[in-house]
């Protein structure tokens, strides 16, 4: 099994700019393949119901503790907990307490069905685009070999980790590669630098994994 390796290469506090950025080095990877991916973390019910009617097809999704649903059948269990699209939220909103951050995404789209929409919504709200099943080409000028599985391009809204774990007040853009670690050291960073380079951009900060 192989995991994948992240580098920031673009940061902006200029949404447009952070999502044009992120297409143009999306592009230079895409084929007939090629997906789309969106995620976002909500915490308060004003921001839930406010992206529910700008994204009626999302699907959101409330925290719940493992214990508080163990036996009971999945049909007896809250929507918000099993998940609902937009219109089907519940409109008590009672229904919230302990659900916070409610989650927000769609996944395996076409590219170009979702992220202007998508960028649109988000607010000051943390989250992520991401285009996947990308193909990156080969670089013999620098000893490697082109990449699919783990061929990527995430664009982070309000935040400069992964994990959603730090509010920014800008947005980064990452490009992914698989990760290969011999020695301690992480021989695929130079494919990452390459990648960036072929659109202008360049890395600006060590990999991030999850």
């Amino acid at each position: 099994m192989s995991n994948d390796i992240a580098y920031p290469v673009f940061r902006t506090p200029d949404l447009a700019l952070a999502l044009s950025t992120a297409r143009r080095l999306m592009e230079f990877g895409r084929w007939e393949h090629s997906e789309v991916s969106v995620y976002a973390e909500f915490r308060s019910v004003a921001e839930v119901r406010r992206v529910a009617k700008e994204l009626p097809e999302a699907w959101f999704q409330g925290q719940a503790e493992y214990e508080e649903f163990d036996g009971v059948p999945l049909e007896e269990q809250p929507p918000l907990v099993v998940g609902v699209q937009g219109p089907a939220l519940p409109a008590d909103p009672a229904a919230y307490e302990g659900r916070l951050p409610v989650e927000c995404g769609l996944s395996e789209l076409p590219v170009g069905s979702i992220e202007d929409a998508f960028a649109a919504a988000i607010g000051a709200n943390v989250g992520w685009i991401s285009w996947e099943m990308l193909c990156w080409p080969d670089a013999p000028e620098v000893g490697f070999h082109g990449e699919s599985k783990h061929a990527e391009v995430t664009l982070l809204f309000n935040t400069r980790t992964r994990e959603l774990d730090e509010p920014a007040e800008d947005h980064t853009v990452l490009v992914h590669v698989r990760s290969a670690i011999f020695g301690g050291l992480q021989t695929r960073g130079p494919y990452a630098h390459w990648l960036a380079e072929q659109v202008g951009l360049t890395v600006i900060g060590p990999g991030q994994r999850l």
